[in-house]
């Protein structure tokens, strides 16, 4: 009988957990060139965002990003959905509707199969066609380790970019998934993941954040991202920062997958945790009372298609909460934090 292969046996980093840390990636995207100003870029690199956004005119503008990562689980097709699902998500983050996909693969030809690529490629197929989309081309190249992920074009009426850095004074924080799917996907390449957990990461790692475009409609929301390789930790810095504000977050009110905090208790933790904190740990502050050896290991917990962070003016919680439900999203109608007047720190964990 053939062995059964295990992508992430083969892959040094795992999903958003390849991630070069913030601090190095600063000092990578820094440059000493003259920038020059294209008006009609309405988000580019000059902040943090989740995706390009280009004015074409007309009220409407067009979304553009690209994300790739080495195998965060051993079955090829659902690694393809993974990636991809990933992918489409800066789409929605940034309010808008995705249009169209390429793929990109990097496969180590002398290692693995191309049956396996294949079965990658179908599981991308699969989410493209979950999202309304096609896949409609891409590029490949052979690599030492395997490698996945999609550029993504989508489409936004410019009134209603959503942006990761406008938040106000007064809004509260919504997550729409838990965290701790890094853990979870620690356990896996370890060999030592329950059946039952497996099968909640894959199916939390494989839905589109497709409410991104929903909450598009609602104006009391102020600013949104998706939670991903930085931890919840650091994208509530960015969304911190980039407003000029700071975030009182709620630590028992914050959602987590079943299985995570077990497996930390074996002290299964990814690397990019550490990584992550290192360069956010100046940033941070705990309450009295706070389990910060717990959120230390939770909260930069690299995740992987995770989900939607958003701001919401405080008129606006009603609608938004409705909104929540008619998704089946009832679990997560608490606000998990709360935006407050700069302090010395982003961030101050709280009971």
């Amino acid at each position: 009988m053939e062995e059964k292969i295990r992508l992430t046996q083969f892959s040094k980093g795992a999903g958003c957990g390849c991630k070069i840390a913030p601090n190095v990636l600063q000092e990578m995207l820094s440059s000493k060139m003259p920038s020059i100003n294209f008006p009609n870029l309405l988000v580019g690199n000059n902040t943090n965002d989740d995706a390009a956004v280009y004015d074409i005119g007309g009220g409407k503008s067009i979304i553009s990003t690209t994300d790739f990562f080495m195998p965060i689980v051993d079955d090829a097709f659902n690694f393809g959905q993974i990636a991809s699902a990933n992918a489409i998500s800066d789409v929605y983050a940034m309010g808008g509707k995705p249009l169209m996909a390429v793929a990109i693969l990097g496969w180590p030809i002398e290692k693995l199969s191309t049956e396996l690529a294949r079965q990658v490629l179908d599981g991308a197929r699969d989410i493209c066609s979950k999202a309304g989309i096609p896949l409609a081309g891409g590029h490949t190249i052979d690599t030492q380790e395997p490698m996945f992920g999609l550029a993504v074009t989508g489409i936004v009426d410019t009134s209603k970019i959503k942006k990761n850095n406008t938040s106000k004074e007064g809004d509260l924080l919504f997550i729409t998934k838990p965290i701790g799917v890094g853990i979870l996907a620690t356990a896996q390449k370890r060999d030592v993941i329950e059946g039952g957990h497996l099968t909640k990461m894959i199916s939390q790692m494989t839905t589109l954040n497709s409410l991104g475009e929903k909450l598009a409609e609602i104006d009391g929301i102020t600013a949104v991202t998706d939670v991903t390789g930085f931890g919840l930790l650091g994208h509530c810095i960015e969304m911190a920062e980039g407003a000029d504000l700071s975030i009182d977050l709620f630590y028992s009110k914050i959602p987590v997958i079943e299985g995570a905090k077990e497996y930390l208790s074996k002290r299964i933790v990814p690397d990019a945790t550490y990584r992550n904190w290192n360069s956010y740990s100046a940033k941070t502050s705990f309450e009295k009372g706070v389990n910060v050896m717990e959120a230390f290991n939770l909260l930069p917990d690299p995740q992987t298609n995770g989900g939607l962070l958003f701001s919401v003016n405080p008129n606006a919680f009603e609608e938004v909460v409705a909104l929540l439900k008619q998704n089946g999203l009832e679990n997560f109608i608490e606000p998990i934090g709360v935006f407050v007047a700069q302090k010395e720190k982003a961030i101050e964990v709280k009971l």
